[in-house]
């Protein structure tokens, strides 16, 4: 059974049409990247799939596990095992990155004392070089690649099923962009079945994280899909290029 069947599906914002039916298999272990220009739909399918309430579904179904899920809120899409790190992650004043990821793990009913939680906590975010961090507001001050960071490490220690990376590599360097590469194969060693959705524009965070499956999406559709080597052809030849070939073909 797969992970997760997106079919045909087609999301609207008020009266514009975003998404156009887009049809996509995850299957337990497996890495899939989505590549495309700004405006194309990758973020909107991120925040559908987790369940965002301005986003409404007018064709087509999300299956998870085998069950449509378009009826759940987001918490519950969560508590199936659904991680979303943001493209603009929240600021939340007056909130410790601690006490939201205990608060998490809580309604997740983990069997784990406050205390050695928040040593499994603090070893996550040291990994990314950040471990005096969980005791700050959550993203208050944090560089955007500070951010990024932080939502790996809640990657890390929640285990979901499915992480949806919504560029997850945007505004890092080049050294943040090998620590949190190397800290999403982290996480895939701890758990060889966990899949993973990357969202991304460019091709080097896919030199630390392998994808089995590369999808380009251009204006709410996805028009092509390959392996590691298309996310090289679109290096090369950028989307327009992509695009022209495919209207020629």
């Amino acid at each position: 059974m797969a992970l997760l069947e997106i079919k045909d599906l087609k999301v609207k914002v008020e009266d514009s049409l975003i998404l156009k039916g887009v049809s996509l298999t995850i299957n337990k272990g497996e890495t899939h990247a989505i590549m495309g220009p700004n405006g194309s739909g990758k973020s909107t399918l991120a925040l559908v799939l987790m369940g965002h309430p301005e986003y409404e579904v007018v064709g087509g179904d999300i299956l998870f596990e085998g069950r449509s899920i378009l009826d759940l809120s987001p918490d519950e899409r969560a508590k199936l095992g659904i991680f979303l790190a943001f493209q603009y992650p929240y600021e939340i004043e007056g909130v410790r990155v601690s006490q939201m990821m205990w608060k998490a793990v809580q309604s997740l009913g983990w069997d784990m004392g406050p205390v050695e939680f928040r040593r499994l906590l603090r070893s996550y975010y040291e990994q990314l070089g950040i471990g005096d961090f969980i005791d700050r507001e959550v993203n208050v001050g944090f560089s955007g690649g500070e951010k990024k960071r932080s939502e790996v490490a809640q990657l890390l220690t929640l285990k979901p099923k499915l992480a949806i990376l919504d560029e997850i590599d945007s505004g890092l360097d080049i050294d943040a962009v090998r620590i949190v590469g190397g800290a999403i194969n982290r996480a895939k060693e701890e758990n060889p079945n966990l899949s993973v959705l990357l969202i991304t524009h460019y091709q080097r965070i896919l030199n630390y994280v392998k994808p089995d499956k590369v999808h380009v999406m251009v204006d709410g559709r996805i028009v092509l899909t390959g392996g590691y080597d298309l996310s090289l052809r679109l290096e090369a030849e950028g989307y327009e290029g992509i695009v022209r070939s495919l209207r020629a073909s």
